[in-house]
């Protein structure tokens, strides 16, 4: 067997292994998945009217352009919550033993990161459907996005997740424990609240106005946004991709190396 199929059946082995995990124990994934939904309902019928006010909406009956504002960022935001999961999740596999375990084992090295990072951002993609139905359910809606624009959509938030996971195995490798692991990932859910997701940035205090634009969650925000309610992209394209490319390398080369080095 050559060295490749050697590793896509280690790598579908761990794999397995993560979503069986999550399927035994769902607590975790649906705690973090009830906070972006939580987010949204609330921001939706308390803050809805006011908030819509803000952007032009008005209130009232034209609350829904505030939800057609906020939805991008909510997806988004879910994504960043499903992530600290790994991280918790590659925390716990560091200290109760099995890395161990598993390298006295003849199996391909990476598959055990593989194994995570791919379950996360399948978990992520589940996340981000159930989050828009909820949305869609009280009255979300993108009439003038094409089929193409859909897909770029997709991918966006795909490429997305994959680099905040990468990001999070790396935080989880350095965590002394699965508390620290959920507290160092804070970040990934704290970032989209200084973003653009819940107000315009030029709303913003202008000495802050720099911090929220060119974080990584505002330009990917700002884009999905484009694609899905035709608003103006801009330079957010290019800045999106580079973030995630940008964390997409440095969380893999992080994790890695993190990995590699680590004698537990």
């Amino acid at each position: 067997m050559s060295s490749l199929s050697l590793a896509v059946r280690d790598s579908s082995t761990m794999l397995r292994r993560n979503l069986l995990h999550a399927r035994r124990y769902p607590s975790l994934t649906l705690n973090l998945l009830l906070t972006p939904i939580m987010l949204l309902l609330l921001f939706v019928y308390v803050f809805g009217d006011t908030m819509s006010a803000g952007i032009g909406g008005g209130g009232g009956p034209d609350r829904s352009a505030y939800i057609a504002y906020l939805v991008p960022g909510l997806l988004l935001m879910t994504i960043g919550s499903t992530t600290i999961g790994t991280a918790v999740s590659v925390s716990n596999d560091m200290t109760e033993g099995i890395i161990a375990r598993f390298r006295t084992m003849a199996i391909h090295r990476p598959s055990v990161l593989i194994g995570h990072v791919v379950g996360s951002v399948l978990q992520s993609v589940i996340s981000v459907v159930l989050v828009g139905a909820v949305a869609v359910a009280i009255g979300f809606r993108s009439t003038d996005a094409t089929g193409l624009e859909w897909l770029a959509a997709f991918g966006l938030l795909v490429l997305f997740a994959l680099a905040l996971t990468w990001i999070a195995v790396g935080m989880g490798l350095v965590s002394p424990n699965a508390e620290a692991a959920s507290n160092n990932a804070m970040p990934l859910i704290f970032l989209p609240l200084i973003s653009s997701a819940f107000v315009p940035v030029d709303s913003m205090p202008g000495w802050f106005q720099p911090i929220a634009e060119y974080q990584p969650f505002t330009p990917a925000i700002e884009t999905l946004r484009g694609l899905l309610l035709g608003t103006e992209i801009g330079h957010n394209g290019w800045l999106a991709l580079a973030w995630c490319l940008g964390l997409a390398v440095l969380g893999y080369f992080w994790s890695t190396a993190k990995f590699n080095s680590d004698p537990k």
